[in-house]
């Protein structure tokens, strides 16, 4: 029996692994484990493994004894440890090296420069006279974000140089604060200041197979200044257009060292064509996972457990979707969830693939200014990508959040 070591990640994630036939070594941080974990494993092991002195000689022993030949994760707190794992065993997975690529933006950027990919200029930012002096140089408006964090946290979009002392005075107190959610994941350090890339939104699903890229799908993204509102799928580009975005992102995964596994990658279509936001050698979040499932057939997290293996076909470099599948998400208004509204209606719906909130009553719901801070999302399907999305809003606009005022202290 092949054995696969999996670091972090969900329930159902262990699930696929064992329907494959394969032994599942499962590695979790204890503040992450959920139910189901210990169900779904045959052998589980605690340990920070975002600490690697702590973490190597507990995967040098659990080496030992399962002789694992696969390691993999679907979460973008583990991927480092991920490749400092197949760097340590020889494990022909995606290296420490490349994975760091794709996690810290600053390194990505000037690696895409060196490769002569089109990007877009960036610069790392130690106060309020760097940010000014980016703007001097590339103009406004400047887009100000963590070198390496997730989820749009402490994203700022700068449109006037008068605006600079404010904004830079509110990043910097994000390092401060330990309220953050999965803050002991992604803590706020480092910032960068980028190039604004003006254009429509979208991010790319792709799955690579030593080396040939599959672009899954094109996903329509929308937003609500850095918040992400919406997504679509399959994006209605033109076969022109659809057809240089996938070039473009194979180009991208091709320069950073991608050779195998799932990867989402976010860009822009700008006035001089396709340009990255920023990309992750991860499974994409924000439910995209079933709007592929439901489009295209395809589940990426049963390819990213098989694909070690050889246990699936190898994709086409661009699948063909039957349906659309689309997600709106929704929001209450600051204060204490007590309940909700509209439910019954949206569960109705024959086109619902599923209703999911993120907050329960007793819970704060909290102004959103980055994606933790949503109340929920409902995700659907359609004959197309229009009617898709049109559902989805309809019904994210049935549900109220039924929150009152916190009482004062």
């Amino acid at each position: 029996m092949e054995t696969i070591l999996i670091v972090g990640g969900r329930p159902e994630t262990l699930v696929k692994a064992r329907a494959l036939g394969l032994r599942v070594v499962f590695l979790q941080h204890r503040d992450r484990m959920m139910p189901g974990h210990v169900e779904a494993s045959d052998a589980l092991f605690m340990v920070d493994y975002t600490d690697w002195e702590l973490t190597r000689p507990i995967v040098d022993a659990i080496h030992s004894v399962y002789r694992f030949t696969a390691v993999m994760s679907l979460g973008e707190q583990a991927m480092e440890t991920v490749g400092r794992i197949n760097d340590r065993f020889g494990l022909g997975g995606t290296p420490e090296a490349v994975s760091t690529l794709y996690k810290d933006k600053l390194l990505m950027r000037a690696h895409l420069a060196e490769q002569g990919v089109p990007s877009a200029a960036a610069a790392e930012i130690s106060g309020a006279a760097d940010i000014e002096e980016f703007g001097r140089r590339y103009g406004y408006p400047v887009v100000l974000k963590p070198i390496d964090n997730t989820a749009s946290r402490g994203v700022v979009i700068i449109e006037r140089a008068e605006d600079v002392a404010a904004v830079w005075a509110e990043a910097v107190g994000l390092r401060e604060r330990d309220d953050l959610v999965l803050g002991q994941f992604f803590p706020v350090g480092r910032y960068l200041a980028e190039e604004y890339l003006d254009g429509p939104e979208y991010s790319v699903e792709s799955f690579s197979f030593d080396g040939t890229h599959s672009i899954v799908a094109i996903t329509e993204k929308y937003t609500i200044g850095v918040v992400e509102s919406a997504h679509a799928l399959p994006a209605r580009l033109t076969p022109e257009m659809d057809a240089e975005v996938a070039d473009y992102v194979r180009s991208f995964h091709t320069a950073m060292g991608l050779r195998d596994g799932v990867a989402h990658t976010e860009i822009k279509i700008t006035s001089k064509g396709p340009r990255v936001i920023e990309s992750h050698d991860r499974l994409p979040g924000e439910r995209i996972p079933d709007l592929v499932i439901n489009a295209y057939g395809i589940d990426l997290e049963q390819y990213a457990c098989a694909a070690p293996f050889g246990m699936l076909p190898v994709l086409p470099e661009r699948p063909v979707a039957t349906r659309a599948a689309a997600t709106t998400f929704f929001r209450g208004e600051p204060g204490v969830v007590t309940g909700f509204q509209g439910t019954e209606k949206v569960l109705e719906d024959p086109d619902l693939i599923e209703l999911d909130f993120f907050v329960r009553p007793g819970d704060r719901v909290v102004e959103v200014v980055d994606n933790f801070d949503r109340s929920g999302q409902v995700i659907v399907t359609g004959t197309d990508t229009a009617a898709a999305a049109a559902t989805a809003d309809r019904l994210a606009a049935l549900i109220t959040v039924e929150t009152v005022p916190e009482p004062r202290p």
